[in-house]
C-alpha cells in the first residue's frame, strides 16, 4: 500500500523499498505478482524494477513456465548486491565466512585459534578476514558489514572488551579498533552466546518461539535472553552473563576477575576436574562424554551430578524469566544434550516449579557464526531497503527500519 504523500522522489524511494523488501521474503517473483502482494500498480512495480535493475540490486533470473499464454520475467535480488562477513572468535576456533544478500555463504574458512596474546589473535582475525574476502573476490573494504562474535561484552564508552577472561589480552584497548582499521570497515561486535540465540531463532528451535533463553555451556558459561524476538543485553550489555551466578553449590571459589563461580563449577574444564576428583583418568570433557556414552559408571555419575548443578542455574533463570523454552547449546551442552537433558529435568522439577520446554540445539560449532550472518545481512538489507535506488535515506524520509533475514544463511 502506498501512501500519496511527500515528493514523487520520497514515492519512489519507498516504492522501490516495498518492491525490494518483496523479492526478498518471495524469492523470485513475476511484475504481476509484485503488484499483487504489494498493493502497487503495475505500471509503479514496473518503474522501481527498471531501477532497481539499472542499480544492479535486482537481476532478470528466468522466466515463469507452466500454464497458457505468454510467459513472465523473475526477478530476484542481485547476490553481489550486498556481501557481508561473519566472524567467530572463540579460545579454540576463529571461523569466518562471507554471505550474499540471499543469505547464500559464498566461502566458509576456520582456524585454530592463536591465544598466545591478544595481538596474536586480532592479526588471526585480520589475515583470515582478508583472506575470505579474497576467496569471495573482493577487498575487505568492499563488504556491506562485518560482525564479530566473541566471548565478553564490548564497552562503548571506551570501545574494548570487557569479561573476556577466556582469552588472554583480547580486552586491551585498540583490539576491536585495530580489527576495524585494518579492515577498512566498520566492526561490529556481538557476544557469541548473543548471536547464537539469534541464529536459533532464525534456525533452529527458536523458531517457534519469540522469547526463550539460551543457555550455552563449553569453555565458558553464557546465556541469551530473546524477548519479542529481540536479545535482551540489560542496561550495560551484562544481561545473560549467567557465570557470575553467586554459586555456593561448589567449593570452587573465585574472584569475578578471574571467572564467575557458576562458570567455573559447570564448564567443560568443571567436568574435567569433576571426572579426576572420583579417579578419572581423562584430559578433555570429551574424554568423560565418550567413556559415559561406552557405559562407565563414574563417568555417568559425574555427569549427572554436573546437570545437577547446571540446573540450579535454569532454575534461576526460570523463576526470574518463566521462558517457555529453554535451548542447551555449547561444544558440553549440545554436545553431550543426550546425557544432560534427563538429570537435568529431573533436577529442575525438584528445583523449580516452572516447566519450561528444554531443547538441545542442532546448529552445531557454526552456531555462532550463523547468528553473526544473520545480525550483518539484517543490517545490510535495512540500510539497503532504506536507500532503494541509491537515494540517501534523507530522500527515502523513512523510519528506522528493522529486516529479518527471509533467507537461511547456510
Amino acid at each position: 500500500m502506498t501512501f500519496e504523500v511527500g515528493t514523487p522522489r520520497v514515492l519512489r524511494a519507498m516504492n522501490e523499498r516495498t518492491v525490494l523488501q518483496a523479492i526478498d521474503e518471495r524469492g523470485a517473483i513475476s511484475r504481476a505478482e509484485l503488484s499483487r502482494v504489494t498493493g502497487l500498480s503495475k505500471p509503479t512495480v514496473s518503474l522501481a524494477l527498471a531501477r532497481l535493475h539499472s542499480t544492479r540490486l535486482v537481476r532478470e533470473v528466468g522466466r515463469t513456465s507452466g500454464g497458457r499464454g505468454a510467459t513472465a520475467l523473475l526477478y530476484d535480488l542481485d547476490p553481489r548486491a550486498a556481501l557481508v562477513l561473519g566472524l567467530d572468535v572463540g579460545r579454540r576456533w576463529v571461523r569466518a565466512a562471507i554471505a550474499d544478500v540471499t543469505g547464500e555463504v559464498v566461502v566458509r574458512r576456520s582456524q585454530r585459534s592463536r591465544i598466545r596474546s591478544g595481538q596474536a589473535l586480532r592479526e588471526q582475525v585480520i589475515d583470515l578476514s582478508r583472506a575470505v574476502a579474497a576467496d569471495a573476490g573482493l577487498e575487505t573494504t568492499e563488504l556491506a558489514r562485518v560482525v564479530m562474535g566473541t566471548p565478553g561484552v564490548l564497552e562503548p564508552a571506551a570501545h574494548r572488551l570487557r569479561l573476556a577472561p577466556s582469552l588472554p589480552g583480547w580486552q586491551k584497548p585498540g583490539v576491536v579498533d585495530g580489527i576495524s582499521a585494518a579492515l577498512g570497515v566498520e566492526l561490529q561486535v556481538e557476544n557469541d552466546v548473543n548471536l547464537a540465540a539469534i541464529a536459533e531463532h532464525a534456525h533452529g528451535e527458536g523458531r517457534t518461539e519469540d522469547s526463550f533463553v539460551f543457555l550455552s555451556v563449553g569453555t565458558g558459561v553464557g546465556l541469551a535472553i530473546m524477548i519479542d524476538g529481540r536479545v535482551f543485553r540489560g542496561s550495560a550489555g551484562l544481561a545473560g552473563e549467567i557465570g557470575y551466578l553467586p554459586f555456593p553449590h561448589t567449593s570452587v571459589k573465585s574472584d569475578w576477575r578471574q571467572g564467575g563461580a557458576f562458570d567455573l563449577a559447570v564448564c567443560a574444564e568443571a567436568l574435567v576436574r569433576a571426572a579426576r576428583e572420583v579417579g578419572m583418568t581423562v584430559r578433555t570433557a570429551e574424554d568423560v562424554v565418550g567413556m559415559a556414552r561406552a557405559g562407565d559408571a563414574n563417568a555417568l555419575e559425574v555427569i549427572r551430578k554436573q546437570a545437577g548443578l547446571l540446573a540450579v542455574g535454569v532454575a534461576a533463570v526460570t523463576a526470574v524469566l518463566d521462558p517457555p523454552l529453554v535451548v542447551l547449546g555449547g561444544g558440553l551442552g549440545a554436545g553431550a544434550a543426550d546425557l544432560l537433558m534427563e538429570p537435568l529435568a529431573s533436577a529442575l522439577r525438584d528445583l523449580s516449579p516452572s516447566r519450561p520446554r528444554l531443547a538441545a540445539s542442532a546448529l552445531g560449532a557454526g552456531a555462532v557464526l550463523d547468528g553473526a550472518l544473520v545480525t550483518a545481512l539484517d543490517s545490510a538489507k535495512a540500510e539497503l531497503f532504506s536507500n532503494g535506488s541509491g537515494q540517501g535515506q534523507s530522500d527515502a524520509g523513512a523510519a528506522d527500519v528493522r529486516v529479518e533475514s527471509s533467507r537461511r544463511t547456510s
